[in-house]
C-alpha cells in the first residue's frame, strides 16, 4: 500500500497547526512567568545597586505599581480559569432549563425528571453508594497498609507495590479488572475470579451484569486505586508524630491497640479528613471505571456516566446539562468543609 501525501495532507495540516498552538501556549506562558518577571527583577536589583552605590535613599515601589505586578502574575490564571471554568459552569446552568435541543425553556423540568425517573433515581442511589463506600472503605485500607509498613525491613518496596495502580490510567485497571471478573460459559475459565469459584467447586457467573453485585465490583477497582494515595498521605502524617510523644506512651506502658486509637489517630486527624474528602470529590465524577467496565449498563451507571450518555449518546442536552449541575452541588459542600478545615488547621 503506497503512502498517498495529498490524501493524508489535511492530517498533516491539522498536526501542524496543533503544533503551532502548542508552542505558542507554552512560550507565551514562559514569557508571562518567567521572561517578563525575571526581567523586572534584573531592573529593580540594577536601581538598587545604582541607589547604594550613589548613597541615595533606596527607592521604594509605589503599592500601586505593585497592585499592577500582581495582576500580571493572576491575570493568566483568571483568564484561564474563566475560559476553561467559568463560561461552561454558566452556559451548561442554562442548558439544563432548556430541552433537548437547547431551543426552548422548559424551566424545571429537567431536574423534575431527575427525581422521578426509575432509572435516574437508580443512578443516583449508585453514585450514594459509591461515595459512601469508596472514600471508607480506601482510607480505611491505606490506613493499614500505612500501620502495618512504618519501619517495617522493606517498607519501601512494600509502598511501591501498594502504590502501583495509581501509576495505572482508570481506563487500564478498568481493563484488567475485566479479565478478572471475565465470563466464559461452562468450560475452562480465564477470568482469575471464575477460575478460583471453580476451583472450589462453585459454577462460574457472570459477575458484572448481576445488579447489585456489579455495583460493588466497580467499586473495588476504585478502592484498588486509591487505596495507595490514601496510604502514602497517611504514612506520611504517621511519620511525622512527634518522637517524644510516642516514646512516652510505651513508658506510660500502653499496648499497640491503646497507642493506635489514643496516639496515632488524633494525630494524623486532619490528614484523615483531607484523604477522605478528597477521595469523596474524586467518587462523585468516577467516569471512566464505569463507561469501561459495564458502559453504564446493568443498573451501574453513575451520575458521571449518565451525564455522557444523556447528552452526547442520547441527544438530551437539558437532561444532561441537569445532571452535571445536580453533580456540581454535591461537589461544592464537599469543597466548603475542606476550604474551612485548612484554614481551621492554618489559625490552630
Amino acid at each position: 500500500m503506497e503512502f498517498d501525501f495529498a490524501e493524508e495532507q489535511p492530517k498533516f495540516l491539522m498536526l501542524m497547526y496543533g503544533l503551532i498552538a502548542f508552542v505558542a501556549v507554552v512560550g507565551g506562558l514562559l514569557l508571562l512567568l518567567d521572561v517578563v518577571p525575571a526581567w523586572f527583577t534584573r531592573r529593580r536589583e540594577a536601581q538598587l545597586v545604582a541607589a547604594s552605590a550613589g548613597g541615595a535613599p533606596l527607592p521604594r515601589r509605589p503599592k500601586q505599581r505593585e497592585g499592577v505586578f500582581a495582576l500580571f502574575f493572576l491575570l493568566p490564571t483568571v483568564l484561564l480559569l474563566t475560559v476553561g471554568l467559568v463560561i461552561p459552569a454558566i452556559r451548561t446552568t442554562l442548558l439544563s432549563f432548556m430541552d433537548a435541543g437547547s431551543n426552548d425553556w422548559v424551566g424545571l423540568r429537567n431536574y423534575g425528571w431527575m427525581f422521578s425517573d426509575d432509572s435516574i433515581v437508580r443512578v443516583l442511589i449508585n453514585t450514594l453508594v459509591w461515595v459512601i463506600l469508596v472514600p471508607l472503605v480506601a482510607t480505611a485500607f491505606g490506613l493499614i497498609y500505612a500501620v502495618l509498613v512504618d519501619k517495617a525491613r522493606f517498607e519501601a518496596v512494600a509502598k511501591s507495590l501498594i502504590f502501583l495502580p495509581m501509576a495505572i490510567s482508570f481506563v487500564g485497571a478498568s481493563i484488567i479488572w475485566k479479565f478478572v471478573y471475565a465470563y466464559r460459559g461452562d468450560g475452562d475459565q480465564i477470568g482469575l475470579l471464575n477460575q478460583i469459584v471453580v476451583s472450589l467447586g462453585g459454577e462460574p457467573k457472570q459477575w458484572l451484569l448481576e445488579s447489585p453485585l456489579n455495583t460493588l465490583l466497580l467499586i473495588v477497582i476504585m478502592v484498588w486505586i486509591q487505596a495507595g494515595f490514601a496510604m502514602v498521605v497517611l504514612s506520611a502524617a504517621i511519620k511525622a508524630i512527634p518522637g517524644d510523644i510516642v516514646e512516652a506512651a510505651r513508658l506510660d506502658g500502653v499496648s499497640p491497640w491503646q497507642m493506635f486509637w489514643q496516639i496515632t489517630m488524633p494525630s494524623i486527624r486532619p490528614a484523615l479528613i483531607v484523604v477522605v474528602v478528597t477521595l469523596t470529590i474524586a467518587t462523585l465524577k468516577v467516569f471512566d471505571i464505569v463507561r469501561t467496565a459495564t458502559n453504564g449498563n446493568y443498573d451501574t451507571s453513575v451520575i458521571a456516566s449518565e451525564m455522557y450518555n444523556q447528552a452526547f449518546r442520547y441527544g438530551q442536552n437539558g437532561q444532561g446539562s441537569a445532571l452535571a449541575v445536580f453533580l456540581f452541588i454535591l461537589v461544592i459542600p464537599v469543597v466548603i468543609y475542606q476550604v474551612r478545615n485548612l484554614r481551621q488547621q492554618r489559625e490552630g
